[in-house]
């Protein structure tokens, strides 16, 4: 008899003794009875949105055939091995993009940068967490190659809240892995109680305060407190979040083959090499999906500006000043060896996400949708964008190889595809999207 089809294991499940808690990892018996042994997808379903600021030398990067069967580009030619799991989209645009203003509408589909201010709305990657993000002890997490949001210049952050506010990104995978799986010492566990407590006085306060001033001031400024209070609400939810994971042990990730997780901040650490730095971010990520830490990621892989300007990569001039490239041959070269160069670390990413089997048996990148693009094309244009969505088979995404959509696609249309995928219901309108990307859903 298969024990597992009348004793099910919650997914909350620990090892107790000693005083410790050690978390299970996934296991068949986690999922639902129907599903177990039939290979069925009820294993989570996580999403992560990649930027590639400054766009790509799309003369090397976009295939000039179409279909399953089309021919890598120079640029594309180390993922071909995955060939299977990844779609090229040509035709993907961004209305308010071109110019370095991409990073700033990449995920939002509206005006960024003005002359009298931002224009900002919610961003794909926090409309999903918003419904799918309760699960997991991270809602989102936010990467990038600097720490911060960069608000008002280069953006270090992709992420924006519903109030139009950007998340911060971290940058140092030291820190990033501590935050994911290090646990807190008595001593630390004691401060951060602390800390809790400090931030629910501060909050009962200021609330108190607020009502007060409702009798003594105008209906316009009522209006106003009433968005001041939502966002004390959303911070009180965010505190009652953090207080009820602090009580829960982190898991323990299986790192055996991957990188040495340390501080490792780009242009800080000793002898630094971008290589080492990307695939430690790499990995993280995949941790963080493998622990069900976050089932949402974003990630700046390159700023715009000079973002890309790493001394590895041998070329004559940061990647800014490559891509006014004013049609010197010498420029285009070095633009698509540095584009060879990240699509070499995304193919180490995808391996790394398909040597990890889940719970059901299939790689977690069947689980997983990638999706990176930028904010420009080539010759700092809105449109022809380097896009392309890898994984998530298993959660119906039917991949079409080189795909060329009609001219001007919004490049929220692939976003609102993911975020049906990934079951959250956009309404059937989503940004300035025409609508979901039809032929590469089941």
């Amino acid at each position: 008899m298969n024990v597992l089809k009348h004793h099910r294991l919650s997914r909350r499940l620990f090892l107790r003794g000693l005083g410790a808690a050690l978390p299970l990892p996934f296991l068949e018996a986690m999922l639902p009875q129907r599903v177990a042994g039939a290979g069925g997808n009820k294993v989570p379903t996580r999403c992560a949105f990649f930027y590639y600021g400054t766009g790509m030398n799309m003369r090397q990067f976009e295939p000039t055939d179409e279909g399953r069967d089309f021919k890598f580009s120079r640029v594309l030619k180390p993922l071909e091995k995955h060939r299977g799991d990844l779609t090229v989209f040509s035709g993907t645009y961004l209305a308010h993009g071109g110019g370095h203003q991409g990073d700033y509408t990449f995920l939002t589909g509206t005006e960024g940068r003005t002359p009298s201010g931002i224009k900002g709305g919610i961003s794909a990657d926090q409309f999903i967490a918003n419904r799918v993000g309760k699960s997991t002890r991270y809602p989102s997490l936010q990467l990038s190659t600097s720490k911060g949001t960069g608000f008002g210049g280069t953006l270090a952050t992709l992420s924006w809240n519903a109030n139009g506010i950007p998340l911060a990104a971290e940058n140092d995978p030291g820190d990033i892995f501590d935050r994911l799986f290090k646990t807190d010492n008595p001593r630390e566990a004691t401060a951060r109680a602390r800390g809790f407590e400090r931030r629910g006085s501060v909050l009962d306060a200021v609330t108190e305060q607020a009502r007060r001033l409702q009798s003594q001031i105008s209906g316009a400024d009522k209006a106003k407190l009433d968005e001041y209070f939502n966002s004390v609400r959303e911070v009180e939810k965010q505190l009652n979040r953090d207080i009820d994971w602090s009580k829960r042990p982190k898991p323990v990730p299986e790192t055996r083959g991957m990188s040495e997780f340390k501080s490792y901040v780009p242009n800080q650490a000793p002898n630094y090499e971008y290589e080492t730095f990307a695939k430690m971010m790499y990995d993280l990520i995949a941790l963080a999906f493998q622990t069900d830490s976050t089932r949402v990621i974003t990630y700046v892989v390159r700023p715009e500006g000079s973002g890309g300007d790493w001394k590895q990569f041998g070329v004559s001039k940061d990647f800014h000043s490559l891509s006014h490239h004013n049609n010197d041959p010498k420029n285009l070269e070095e633009l698509a060896r540095v584009d060879t160069v990240y699509m070499e670390h995304w193919a180490y990413f995808m391996n790394r996400m398909k040597s990890i089997k889940e719970a059901d048996g299939r790689p977690l990148l069947d689980h997983t949708m990638l999706g990176f693009s930028s904010g420009m094309g080539i010759g700092h244009s809105r449109d022809r964008l380097p896009t392309v969505l890898c994984g998530g088979s298993a959660a119906g995404v039917r991949h079409q190889g080189h795909l060329r959509l009609p001219e001007n696609t919004p490049l929220a249309g692939v976003w609102q595809t993911v975020a049906e995928r990934m079951g959250v219901n956009t309404g059937g309108e989503f940004q300035d999207s025409h609508g979901i990307i039809k032929p590469i859903v089941a």
